[in-house]
């Protein structure tokens, strides 16, 4: 098993369209009810209150809208409203797993990608980024049947998506791949952002870390505000057991899926799922850092194919 170290550094990918501060004018003109939200600030200049549910859910379909060309985004109250520019930044990660090795394989190209979205949400945003930017095919999976019927009303409301995005229930929660991928089915690439916390009391607790100088009718205004699913934030075990099993099931599936990766929140972790990495007999592991601001986690991929295996696998795709 070869192995790529993370190596620290701070910004997003070249290929991601969320460099800089956004330009809330050009977005307002791309969806207007994100004009009521924009405040002037004595020294950021144009801003919109973070900390207001309705105008960070605002400013996201601005950007789908603006970036991605979405006529209809939303998601139900109470559920997760995800960073763009973080999301876009692992599908252009992701992509650059892909084009290096199938350029490098196919003297006629690439072939038509598809995805798998373990845990797609009711945001369905990695789908929305991948098909846009690069044209690629999903299936997204959920054990939330809210969070599908949410990602069920983006794809059929927006033309783009239609043929693109499959969605499917996972209904056993212990498995990531069983009953969602069919037999004989391959797809090039896997994602997976999982969740970061071991238990309700530990999401809490990050949360009141985070926002400590903040007042408490504030912290209680988040707290209402972004609070999330339980399933998007904590399993029992956490990050770090959530990768392991995610791991041991992947070996099954080794001939399914090309590239495996999952986003990594914690560097701490990446010991032990290496050490999974190894028993399972993966062939080749790579860790790539992403940074926005100060903010840094990382893609973990694994594959098992060997280099003599790479053929066949793309002549039986």
């Amino acid at each position: 098993m070869t192995k790529q170290k993370a190596i620290k550094k701070v910004g997003l990918h070249p290929r991601n369209k969320h460099q800089g501060r956004y330009d809330l004018k050009q977005l307002a003109a791309a969806y207007a009810p994100l004009g009521q939200f924009i405040v002037k600030h004595e020294k950021a200049g144009e801003t919109i209150d973070f900390f207001n549910a309705e105008a960070v859910k605002s400013l996201n379909k601005a950007l789908l809208k603006h970036y991605y060309g979405m006529d209809y985004w939303d998601i139900p109250k109470e559920y997760l409203c995800p960073p763009i520019p973080g999301r876009a930044d692992y599908i252009h990660h992701a992509a650059d797993l892909v084009l290096e090795r199938f350029t490098s394989l196919s003297e006629e190209g690439l072939p038509q990608i598809t995805c798998l979205d373990v845990g797609v949400g009711a945001n369905c945003v990695y789908p929305i980024i991948g098909v846009n930017e690069y044209d690629w095919s999903f299936i997204g999976s959920d054990i939330d049947r809210a969070a599908l019927q949410s990602a069920w009303q983006i794809v059929r409301n927006n033309e783009g998506l239609k043929e693109k995005v499959q969605l499917r229930l996972q209904t056993n929660k212990k498995h990531f791949f069983k009953e969602v991928l069919q037999p004989n089915e391959k797809v090039e690439l896997v994602i997976c952002n999982p969740p970061f916390y071991g238990s309700q009391s530990e999401s809490e607790e990050a949360t009141l870390r985070k926002l400590r100088n903040l007042s408490k009718e504030k912290i209680e205004q988040v707290q209402r505000n972004f609070g999330g699913q339980s399933q998007e934030l904590w399993c029992k075990g956490g990050e770090q057991r959530f990768v392991k099993d995610l791991i041991f099931e992947s070996r099954p599936f080794a001939k399914s899926c090309f590239w495996f990766t999952c986003l990594i929140s914690k560097e701490a972790h990446l010991k032990s799922a290496y050490q999974v990495l190894k028993t399972v007999g993966a062939h080749e592991v790579k860790t790539i850092a992403m940074g926005q601001g100060h903010k840094v986690s990382r893609i973990l991929a694994w594959t098992f194919l060997k280099p003599d295996e790479q053929w066949t696998w793309m002549e039986t795709k």
